[in-house]
Parts: structure tokens; sequence; C-alpha cells
């Protein structure tokens, strides 16, 4: 799993650190959690988990403290001076990271101290828990970056990208979703539109599966790629050499937000910040809402288990649906 870091065994500067624990009993303990949780998280979750205990090592042995096992005045301060580097939302997440951490170790979690939680506290008051979101692609967007990009027969990557952005909008998937499909999962419908099955999803890690719906004129979009790729099984979304022949392998999953943002600096749009590969996601359901979709649909497209979410993307165009709005009209002022 990787869950492995740089295991310290320096003196606690300050604050009570737990009884040591020698540096061989600890390895051995994360290299067993390693094999036991292998294939039980998704790829991505093991990426953040290893890059955050690794953070936190790094800073422990600056600042000469024991990352593992660490004391809860330890991870205090860890959190105090990365509330002033980070997101708030990075620094929660470096704390899970530590929790789980000292899990795999089979180490009391000094995460658990309410001196932890109050810090956390402490930072959300000073710095606020509201995200950036990301710059939403909506439908008059896309159109644009279709355009743009203008794929024709003799261009597979242009026939790609124009079928990469049209399945993201239509679909509301990640990145990591989106490379993973399969071409063997798509099946034309008689109407010309068709759908495709997601094997895997963040929040199906256990691949149960769902089915997603892709419109005429994204289908329209994907056989040109297909047909001109001369391509029948296998990854959907693959790499273009430049000798314009397709890779056998899927495209790489931080490829979606460089393609993402060439699509929409050929179309000129006029964006406060460049895409992510989560734009096409919001700009989707913000276009649901906005015609008039009720939270519950949104939720089901997008596979979202929560409506904070959903009600996020969408905060401003509900509020001029809200009860606010709703009065002003009764009152002859809106």
């Amino acid at each position: 799993m990787g869950i492995r870091t740089r295991l310290t065994s320096a003196s606690v500067a300050s604050g009570q650190a737990p009884p040591p624990v020698p540096l061989d009993m600890l390895a051995e303990r994360l290299d067993g959690y390693a094999r036991a949780a292998r294939g039980a998280f998704a790829d991505n979750t093991v990426r953040a988990l290893h890059a955050d205990t690794r953070v936190f090592a790094d800073w422990c042995r600056a600042n000469h403290r024991q990352n593992i096992p660490a004391s809860s005045e330890t991870v205090v301060a860890f959190i105090d001076a990365m509330s002033q580097l980070k997101a708030p939302a990075t620094v929660r997440r470096y704390r899970s990271s530590i929790a789980a951490l000292h899990r795999a170790a089979e180490l009391p979690n000094p995460c658990e101290a309410e001196v932890v939680r109050l810090a956390l506290r402490r930072m959300n008051r000073m710095r606020g828990v509201r995200q950036k979101q990301a710059e939403p692609l909506n439908r008059s967007a896309i159109e644009r970056m279709v355009v743009a990009e203008a794929p024709d027969s003799s261009d597979l990557l242009g026939l790609r990208d124009a079928a990469l952005i049209s399945v993201a909008y239509d679909t509301l998937l990640r990145r990591s979703e989106l490379v993973g499909l399969l071409i063997e999962d798509l099946q034309r419908a008689d109407d010309g539109g068709g759908t495709i099955l997601v094997r895997r999803s963040k929040g199906d890690q256990e691949a149960a599966g769902t089915i997603k719906y892709l419109a005429p004129d994204t289908m329209a979009r994907v056989e040109a790629y297909l047909n001109f790729g001369m391509l029948a099984g296998g990854p959907l979304f693959r790499a273009v050499d430049k000798g314009g022949r397709p890779s056998r392998t899927p495209l790489e999953a931080q490829e979606v937000r460089r393609i993402f943002r060439k699509l929409a600096e050929l179309a000129d749009l006029r964006l406060s910040r460049p895409p992510s590969a989560h734009s096409t996601r919001v700009g989707a359901a913000q276009d649901m809402l906005s015609a008039g979709l009720e939270l519950s649909e949104v939720m089901q497209a997008g596979s979202w288990k929560s409506v904070v979410m959903v009600a996020r993307y969408g905060e401003r165009l509900l509020a001029r649906r809200g009860a606010a709005r709703k009065l002003a009209a009764l009152q002859s002022r809106a």
C-alpha cells in the first residue's frame, strides 16, 4: 500500500511523547498492514496517504519532533504551522492521514485528543471552511470548446479530446473514472444516444458499477474517434503518439485537466481561473439545477451520496429560486 513513511525516533522538543517503539517493530507493523490492505483502497487514496505522511515526517524532522508515535502536542503544532501555508481542507486531510498512519502501526491515535480538535476548530475560525469551487464548464462553454477543437477525419487527437470533454459533461465523472472507461462497456441506443458502464468510482470502491447516459451528439463524437482510431476494445481514452497512433494504455488521469485547459484556451473562454478536471462536473450540475431539475436528480446523475456538494455547486442558482426570491416576487419586488 505504500503506507510506510520516514520513521524517526528523534526526541520531542516539547509536549509529552508516547513511549518510544523500536523502529524495526514499527516497520514490521506497517509492512504487515500494507500487505493486508493491498487492493482495499483506491490508488488516489494510497498516493495521498503516502504524500501526507511524508510531509508530516519531514516537518517533524525539521522541528526535532517524533513523527511516530506522535504526541497530540506535536500534531497540534503541525496543524498550527500548516494552517499558515495550506488550505484548510488540505490540513484536515493531513490530520486524517496521521491518524491512519497510527492505526496502521497499532499505536494510540494522537488525533483523537481534544487539543487536536480545538486546533482544527481554531484554524477553521481563522481561515474559514469554505473551499474554492472548480471553475464550471457549462453547456455553452462545452459547445465552444468542441467547435474550437474543430476535429476532422484526419485528427485523432482532436477527435479524442472532443469525445472526452463531451463524455465528461454528460456523465459528470471524475478524471480517474473517465480514464477507467472501457470501449466494450459502451452501448448505442436506437435514438442515437447511448450508455456506458462505469465499473468503479470514488463512491463505489467495491465495483458494483453504474450506468451513465450519453447524448446522441456525444455518441457521435465517441464513434468518430473510435472509428478513426480503429479501436474496438480496451481503454476508451488513450494517449496519442506524435505519429497520431493511439496507445494501448489508458490516458493518464492528470492529462484530463491539461486537455480541458487546452480546449478552453482554443475556445478563448473568459474564465476567472483555468478549468480543472472537476469543471465539467460542476458545470453539468449547475446546468441541471438551472433547468429546474431536483437536487435528488442531480445527486443521482453525479453519484453524490450527500446533498451538500450539489447544493454548494448550485448555491447561487438555488438562492435565486429560494424563499427570499419567491417572497420578493409576491411583493412585486422581483
